[in-house]
């Protein structure tokens, strides 16, 4: 067991406090956010501490961190705060849904989980990723750092997932092809063929947008 700091008092925070305590070993210790976003001293009965202090109270010798923030700028702001927790020293949990189908292949670190997704043999899943529920994830698939997969998505067999990628709900990924860094794969879309980076695939089309990932403001 564990004894774990989350960082994050919104929704996500919510439901990683929920899900850990519900159907984990761990054992939800604190809370933590940044100085600038401190608005409350609990949240859930828990303290929450500023994100710049908090080795003062929770030295990372003896406590874990967890960090299950939303994919705001194509998930950036979550693996900035993954990478300045890891410099102050601390270890990281994962949590893998017990209602996932997974054959215990191999994921990173900082991994969110959820219910129900299927997770096939000689699949590899890298650190700082967010899997949502009810997806489908194809054997030897590799999902790289740091992606965001919603709901219901469907990635074949041999598939490669970019860094920094997001994939929208009830899209479908070809089997044997490669998607780039910081895609955002709109919900819905096939994609047939290998892309390229920052590429956009919006909702119901398979051809890329004009528009890099880089220029949309709600990622």
């Amino acid at each position: 067991m564990a004894k774990v700091i989350i960082f994050g008092t919104k929704d996500f925070a919510q439901l990683a406090h929920f899900y850990l305590t519900k159907d984990s070993e761990h054992k939800v210790t604190a809370f933590t956010v940044d100085k600038g976003f401190l608005k409350e001293t609990k949240f859930l009965d828990l303290p929450v501490i500023e994100f710049e202090d908090i080795e003062k109270h929770y030295p990372p010798e003896k406590y874990k961190m967890f960090i299950p923030m939303s994919p705001l700028k194509l998930n950036e702001v979550r693996a900035q705060k993954y990478l300045e927790a890891k410099k102050k020293g601390y270890l990281f949990i994962n949590y893998i849904s017990s209602r996932a189908t997974y054959y215990d292949t191999e994921v990173g670190e900082n991994c969110f989980i959820f219910e129900n997704n299927v997770i096939q043999p000689f699949t590899r899943i890298g650190n700082n990723v967010i899997i949502w529920s009810g997806n489908h994830i194809g054997h030897h698939s590799v999902i790289r750092d740091h992606c965001f997969i919603t709901s219901h998505a469907v990635i074949s067999g041999h598939v490669t997932i970019g860094d920094y990628s997001f994939l929208g709900v009830n899209c479908t990924i070809r089997d044997g092809i490669a998607i780039g860094q910081k895609n955002i794969i709109g919900a819905g879309a096939l994609v047939t063929h290998s892309t390229n980076d920052g590429e956009v695939y919006p909702g119901n089309k398979s051809s890329a947008s004009k528009i890099p990932s880089s220029e949309l403001k709600d990622f």
